[in-house]
């Protein structure tokens, strides 16, 4: 046992060095991916908090509040329209209990009035827009605007027709393929490879043991975004200085969606600085909740 820990301990402790300096120095081993885009500030939902979520009115209010990329939630309706919508039943946006893939998209009802914001429950957002939208109307209306498209459902029809959308309107460098599920996301990668995509959930929870085993700077990394959400007491907890320096050193773009307590956290750990008070990004900053305005962090 003796000569075990004789070999063990000095084994350890270099491994342990070897790991942090590379950590801090990952372009020894890597060659950074280089971004086609560099976002500051998005908005969930096309901009969620003040107008009716993925309307081109909320689109269009959050681009004239700087931001510059929208993260949009898609399906696909029954006559093979890929329509910007969150929720696969209509019940909580519209109040008509059907599904998206159960009507044509002529069919497609108003949003309610009124919708509650999903960062800021009791929170309600207003418009004069209740119209939904196509894909391809927002990629129309807004044809160089960085955006995030995520897919919820195993649906291939609907994963093919957003990567040929993408290819139709030569979006392939400003359009992330983003979704929960690794499953999910191995389809849209093969269907569009040359999109950029974010980490799904069981990757990021690889991510996330790699970096605490010290393996992560010893190992590739193929997508170009990581989003998390703050504050929870998972991410406090999980989301260190270190491992954000390191990812974006690598050109990895971490996106972190937070409101007020978050971006006093973020602060304290030396990640970002609070907003300042001038016109526009007061606004922002008052708007952090309710737009779900997301901030990029430079370090």
């Amino acid at each position: 046992m003796g000569s075990l820990l004789y070999y063990a301990l000095p084994a350890l402790g270099s491994y342990v060095m070897l790991s942090i300096f590379f950590l801090r120095r990952p372009r020894l081993l890597h060659t950074p991916q280089a971004p086609a885009f560099c976002p500051h500030l998005a908005a969930h939902r096309g901009g969620s908090g003040e107008r009716l979520e993925h309307t081109m009115e909320a689109m269009e209010n959050s681009m004239a509040q700087q931001a510059d990329l929208l993260e949009l939630d898609c399906q696909l309706t029954r006559d093979g329209v890929v329509v910007v919508s969150h929720d696969k039943n209509l019940s909580c946006q519209s109040g008509v209990n059907r599904d998206v893939g159960s009507l044509d998209f002529e069919e497609l009802p108003f949003y309610k009035e009124e919708l509650e914001v999903y960062f800021s429950p009791g929170h309600f957002a207003h418009g004069s827009d209740r119209h939904m939208v196509s894909l391809e109307d927002v990629f129309q209306r807004f044809p160089r605007m960085p955006m995030s498209v995520e897919v919820k459902e195993e649906n291939e029809e609907l994963i093919h027709k957003i990567a040929d959308l993408v290819r139709h309107f030569d979006r392939n460098e400003i359009t992330i393929w983003a979704s929960e599920k690794s499953s999910i996301m191995k389809k849209c990668k093969a269907a569009n490879p040359e999109m950029p995509f974010s980490f799904t959930q069981s990757r990021g929870f690889w991510l996330l043991l790699l970096y605490y085993l010290g393996l992560l700077p010893f190992m590739p990394i193929q997508e170009r975004f990581l989003i998390s959400f703050l504050p929870t007491i998972i991410n406090r907890f999980l989301m260190r200085k270190s491992l954000i320096q390191h990812l974006e050193q690598r050109g990895v773009q971490v996106r972190l969606d937070h409101h007020p307590s978050a971006r006093r956290w973020l602060s304290s750990v030396g990640l970002a600085q609070p907003f300042s008070h001038s016109s526009a990004t007061q606004q922002l900053g008052h708007l952090g909740r309710s737009l779900s305005v997301s901030q990029f962090l430079h370090l």
